[in-house]
């Protein structure tokens, strides 16, 4: 398993709560909600654990402060990008599944985090990300011309998609399409196949 590059705060620098939501991402990215620990995180940021208790009262708010950094940047900030890139809904939905497809593969907070889907920090925080996600799929579908059902139903594809394609980057990552060409080609499919 490859761990995440320590992370030392410079000395003349105070540690801030992302500081340390950050480096719990690091570790769950690292070792699963687990290795989200106090003297291990303070190691990982030449930190001291009273630095940690000045910005958290316990580790669940840490997890907390961490979930929302992550839903933050990998749903809230994405569906923000994309409703700011094109008033166009074929656009928008060309340009969600480049990025997610690209997030997917690089992205090993995610698959930790699902793995943990039913610790009840992390189950709320999961079902609001997937609603949020599913919805703007759906609009655009909807946008596209799709009846309602219609729409969610293939939007629920289309996640079905990410999630398999994230699990096959991770798990076997020489099945999916290596070169730009090839992920062209794999992409303009998916979405021939999910708008026609």
């Amino acid at each position: 398993m490859v761990m995440a590059e320590r992370v030392v705060a410079p000395s003349r620098r105070r540690l801030t709560r992302d500081d340390w939501a950050d480096a719990a991402l690091a570790a769950i990215a690292d070792g699963g909600l687990a290795a989200v620990a106090v003297e291990p995180l303070a190691v990982r940021l030449g930190a001291t654990k009273g630095s940690f208790y000045w910005h958290f009262a316990n580790r669940e708010a840490l997890l907390d402060a961490a979930l929302a950094r992550w839903e933050e940047r990998s749903t809230t900030a994405v569906i923000r990008e994309i409703a700011a890139a094109s008033d166009d809904p074929r656009d928008q939905l060309r340009l969600l599944f480049i990025r997610v497809i690209d997030a997917a593969e690089r992205d090993s907070i995610g698959p930790a985090l699902l793995s943990a889907a039913s610790h009840p920090v992390v189950a709320p925080v999961l079902a609001r990300v997937t609603k949020a996600r599913i919805g703007v799929i759906v609009a655009l579908f909807e946008r596209l011309g799709f009846a309602p059902d219609k729409a969610r139903s293939r939007a629920l594809l289309a996640y079905s998609t990410y999630l398999g394609h994230g699990q096959l980057a991770h798990s076997t990552p020489g099945l999916l399409p290596r070169t730009n060409e090839e992920r062209r080609a794999y992409l303009d499919h998916a979405l021939h196949v999910l708008t026609n």
